[in-house]
């Protein structure tokens, strides 16, 4: 399973690229309003920093301005996927690039028929937002194994990115259910190493090995 890392932050993206994490970034306008500075700028510098695919998202409401941003955002990176999100406008653009060969990522989608309509209409990706419908008491991930079953049913491309993760147990259950992809908030990443046994694990080690070091160090002195 892939990992993309959810931020529009560099410092968490170079971070995770250091540890060699990532696959990936996505965004969308509510990560690029919690930095300062040109969004531009940034999400040009954000594909430079990773190899793999950026999602960027196209924010206008009809199909031929979505397709004439969407040929904007792809000029700041050879990277860039263009998130749109699932509407009558928005699969009509998502057909229109992929026609042209630009990648897209469909976005907001919380049913599956949402997700293979996109996957017909010619989507790289689609990204059902499973921490969105588990706050409205549905089961989000219910959602990713439909759409897993249904795309393998007719091998359809499109990869699934599981969106909207809130916590470990979500990147889990998308592993389990063979998702293509999930992305994920920094500070989830970065949970998925942690353990409090390995923490305890490590620390009654380096005590024993402290001890081990102290009888050799007597045993010399004999």
């Amino acid at each position: 399973m892939q990992f993309f890392l959810d931020t529009a932050n560099l410092d968490e993206i170079r971070r995770a690229v250091d540890c060699g994490l990532i696959d990936g970034v996505t965004t969308n306008p509510s990560l690029f309003a919690r930095e300062s500075g040109d969004w531009r700028e940034r999400a040009a510098a954000i594909c430079q920093a990773v190899a793999g695919p950026v999602s960027l998202e196209a924010v206008s409401l009809q199909a031929t301005d979505i397709v004439q941003e969407a040929m904007d955002l792809i000029r700041l990176g050879p990277n860039v996927v263009v998130k749109i999100p699932v509407t009558e406008q928005g699969l009509r653009a998502i057909r229109e690039l992929s026609a042209r060969d630009v990648q897209t990522n469909a976005t907001l989608v919380f049913s599956p028929m949402q997700a293979l309509l996109a996957a017909k209409a010619g989507a790289a990706f689609v990204s059902p937002f499973v921490g969105r419908l588990d706050a409205v008491c549905q089961e989000g991930m219910d959602l990713v194994r439909q759409i897993l079953a249904i795309f393998d049913n007719y091998s359809l491309p499109a990869q699934v990115i599981v969106a909207s993760i809130r916590h470990p147990l979500h990147v889990l259950h998308a592993a389990l259910a063979g998702a293509h992809a999930a992305t994920v908030p920094f500070s989830v990443l970065f949970g998925l190493i942690e353990h409090p046994l390995t923490a305890s694990g490590l620390e009654r080690f380096l005590k024993d090995w402290d001890t081990a070091l102290a009888k050799s160090k007597a045993g010399k002195g004999r």
